[in-house]
């Protein structure tokens, strides 16, 4: 398993789709994260620096997308068959994915959590208000973020192991996100659209009152993801590599 690991960690390195995935993420939040104040929100109010952080969690957006291409884009440039032959044991393959996946999720939501801190304490700065950088809603806010951004990166894995075609993959994905969840919204009310994946990362990230707990939709997602992982895993063992 160390090995697969290792594996795992030397493409996520040396492919430059991950890293342009992280630019994106940064900038997307810097963006979203001033918008708030742009907006005409009172900057020296901590509810508005939260507003402002969440945006560190819509990064999960970029994650997901990450782990989709670590399977579905090995699909893609028909290198997955090389990796099966190397390792045979294709739940080992699998896991080492969803297991170096995660981290780099993780990596994404500490870099975007980083960067909406930052953007935060900048604005009020330039407004020429007060930051208590030790504010406890705006260090939750954060730390749900993070959770979020690692959480959909595992989610990724599963879906392109289930759906191998690394366009299909992302586009059931972003789907999934921007039509069916708002459609489930509409049909049923929010007290069942609550416990869908978008709905759980948003209350994550403190960006809907009407939500999960954050501890609460923080189990919730890691469900979701323990659950796709192990459906990708014992569907990829019976499916053809090609």
């Amino acid at each position: 398993m160390n090995t697969l690991l290792r594996a795992e960690l030397l493409k996520l390195r040396t492919v430059r789709s991950p890293w342009l995935l992280l630019l994106a993420a940064a900038l997307f939040t810097t963006a979203g994260a001033i918008g708030p104040v742009v907006s005409g929100d009172d900057s020296s109010d901590p509810a508005t620096w939260s507003r402002s952080a969440a945006h560190a969690g819509l990064a999960a957006l970029f994650s997901l997308v990450l782990g989709i291409l670590a399977v579905a884009g090995e699909h893609r440039h028909r290198t997955v068959t090389d990796t099966y032959l190397t390792t045979p044991r294709r739940g080992r393959v699998i896991t080492a994915k969803l297991v170096v996946q995660t981290a780099a999720g993780l990596v994404v939501g500490v870099v975007a959590a980083a960067t909406a801190f930052g953007v935060v304490a900048l604005t009020v700065a330039v407004d020429g208000g007060s930051f208590d950088a030790a504010d406890g809603g705006l260090w939750r806010t954060l730390a749900g973020s993070v959770v979020w951004n690692a959480a959909f990166a595992a989610i990724g894995v599963g879906v392109g192991a289930l759906v191998r075609n690394l366009a299909g993959a992302i586009a059931a994905a972003l789907a999934w996100i921007a039509v069916v969840e708002g459609v489930v919204a509409q049909l049923t009310g929010d007290s069942a659209a609550r416990w869908l994946p978008l709905a759980a990362g948003q209350a994550l990230a403190r960006m809907d009152d009407s939500g999960l707990p954050q501890l609460g939709a923080g189990v919730l997602l890691a469900g979701y993801a323990a659950l796709i992982g192990v459906i990708a895993v014992s569907t990829t063992l019976g499916r053809d590599v090609s």
